[in-house]
């Protein structure tokens, strides 16, 4: 069925703000419309005219508004299609940019369950598909109807027989593309569906292409992804069966209308019921309709593909975030209290299971203390850092940090109170200054050098051509791991929040740079709480307590010195066997 509903909401709420320019777009139309209809009155004119023997005074004149109101026409056509390309890209581009938003809003159970490649498709793919829907579909598609009803009024004018002949066939015409038009669109959705996956196969292995070949997979990826393109290839050819079957019925319909109006038109001639310059009129008005068909049946096409993007792109507004987002509580500034109670937690899978993290936790942390968390892989030590940022929301349980109640908590507020560093640095194919402030360009430069001079990159900021200006490769190429980690903890600097969290920071540094880097983590948790999440023993000795779970569950929770001093403790067995190779 065609998404009616869906399209006309979404063609209010986006061409709304261009309103005027559409108006302008319709009055263009319309104009071009009317000089469609009026120039071949003056070709049957001409005709009549010189058939009865009239000098070159009487068709001159004629003549010559024909040429005028043909380049009129002309004009106004290139004027209307540049102004309907712009409306409809400008309308796109902002629910390009209102999708992309509202999928970054969305919780990370939601990213976990759809690939990048997937989304990529969802913001880019689908609203591509959409950009003639939007600049002139229902524009075009009225103006269009509204020219073939002048021409058949017209016709009906000339002959009665002949009006209704070809309005009989078109009326068939245009159902039939209708009827096309609700059987092609979902054979469209599973195109832009296994589009898709194509995309997010491709980034996923674009991504793990060290792995992939270091490892001899990449006969079994050849495999997969043919085997996704054997899925793709008899969904593009139905899909295009769509588009053939209305060019087709298109073809036909125009066959049998000229047809009919050719053998009318010899039958009313020969009994001098219509002029040769009537004939003339009638035939060119008959040619006249396939231009109009054409187009209905082109963006019939178009809505087939927008049909498609239409009920992806609903879908994907329609997703809600389980954040509760509606919290205005601010949380204060300085060290902040941390205290989880009862918290329990389970990840979403794909198939609709879930898996158990956490059980039931507590602990309670007092504002400015550094705590060294320690666990097993799958301990849930990063789940932890995921719900002090708001990543995701606990199951059951809650969590306060400071004197707020987490879900309570205004959402950006608590961003900005609360800062994490992980392993894996995100950097932009952008300048450092950019890549420090997040592309926020009221950050004064005397903040940006202040904070890369506390931490030690002056020296190597004045060594690079442009200074704070110089661009990185995407992923932070041309940066060692220690300086990509220096320059995440000079965005927690410039942000300075009350609690901050280092996931593994310097799991993956070189001894001397790890020395660097502890440094700087010792200038970013003055003043601060701290969650350092750690498997390295020099990590956690600066820690003020010890929390250790396993298997989602806190099997040690106390201060670092006096767990160390206790023989029976699991943090005293660790210190003594080595805590590297235990947690490993």
């Amino acid at each position: 069925m065609i998404p009616v509903r869906a399209y006309i909401r979404l063609l209010i709420g986006y061409l709304r703000p261009e309103r005027r320019r559409v108006a302008v777009l319709g009055m263009l139309l319309a104009t071009v419309v009317a000089l469609q209809l009026a120039n071949p009155q003056f070709i049957r004119a001409f005709i009549d005219r010189a058939d009865g023997g009239a000098g070159a005074a009487d068709l001159v004149p004629l003549a010559l508004w024909f040429m005028g109101f043909a380049v009129i026409h002309q004009g106004l056509s290139v004027v209307a299609t540049y102004l309907a390309e712009d409306v409809g890209w400008t309308a796109t581009n902002a629910m390009r940019r209102d999708l992309a938003a509202h999928v970054l809003d969305l919780d990370m159970t939601y990213h976990k369950l759809h690939t990048p490649g997937e989304l990529i498709e969802r913001i880019d793919g689908d609203v591509t598909s959409l950009s003639n829907f939007f600049s002139a579909f229902v524009i075009r598609v009225l103006a269009n109807m509204v020219l073939i009803v002048g021409i058949l009024v017209l016709l009906w004018r000339e002959s009665l027989w002949i009006g209704l002949g070809l309005t009989l066939f078109s009326g068939v015409a245009f159902a039939g593309m209708v009827a096309m038009q609700a059987v092609a669109v979902p054979w469209w959705k599973q195109v832009r569906a296994r589009s898709g996956e194509l995309l997010g196969f491709i980034g996923e292995q674009v991504r793990g292409t060290e792995d992939i070949r270091a490892n001899g997979g990449s006969r079994y990826m050849l495999y997969r992804f043919t085997s996704i393109l054997r899925k793709w290839l008899p969904e593009q050819v139905r899909g295009r069966f769509g588009f053939s079957a209305l060019w087709g019925s298109s073809i036909v319909s125009f066959v049998i209308g000229t047809v009919v109006v050719f053998w009318l038109g010899s039958v009313f001639f020969r009994n001098g019921t219509l002029t040769i310059g009537s004939v003339y009129l009638i035939f060119h008005y008959t040619g006249m309709t396939r231009h109009p068909m054409e187009q209905i049946r082109a963006q019939m096409e178009d809505f087939q593909k927008a049909g498609a993007g239409i009920s992806r792109v609903e879908a994907t507004f329609a997703e809600r975030s389980a954040l509760r987002k509606d919290g205005e509580e601010k949380i204060t500034s300085g060290p902040l209290r941390v205290e989880f109670d009862n918290v329990t937690f389970a990840y979403e899978d794909g198939d609709g299971t879930t898996d158990r993290v956490l059980h039931g936790i507590s602990f309670d942390i007092a504002p400015g203390r550094i705590v060294g968390v320690l666990g097993r892989s799958g301990s849930g030590k990063t789940t932890l850092a995921r719900l002090l940022t708001r990543l995701y929301d606990p199951e059951g349980g809650s969590i306060r940090i400071g004197d707020v109640t987490a879900a309570d908590a205004s959402l950006p507020d608590l961003r900005r109170h609360v800062g994490m560093v992980t392993q894996d640095v995100q950097l932009f194919r952008a300048t450092i200054r950019d890549n420090l402030t997040f592309f926020n360009p009221d950050v004064p430069d005397i903040e940006l050098n202040r904070v890369i001079e506390e931490l030690g990159l002056s020296d190597w900021l004045a060594s690079l051509p442009a200074g704070l200006d110089t661009r990185l490769e995407a992923g932070g190429g041309g940066l060692s791991a220690g300086q990509a980690q220096l320059l995440a903890f000079a965005r927690i600097f410039l942000k300075d929040p009350g609690l901050v969290i280092l996931d593994e920071a310097s799991s993956r540094l070189d001894p001397a740079t790890e020395m660097l880097i502890e440094r700087a983590v010792g200038r970013l948790l003055k003043h601060r709480t701290g969650f350092v999440i750690a498997h390295r023993l020099a990590t956690v000795t600066k820690a003020d307590d010890i929390l250790i779970l396993e298997d989602g569950e806190v099997i040690e929770w106390g201060r670092r010195t006096d767990l160390a001093a206790d023989p029976g403790s699991r943090f005293s067995r660790l210190l003594a066997a080595g805590m590297e190779e235990v947690l490993a």
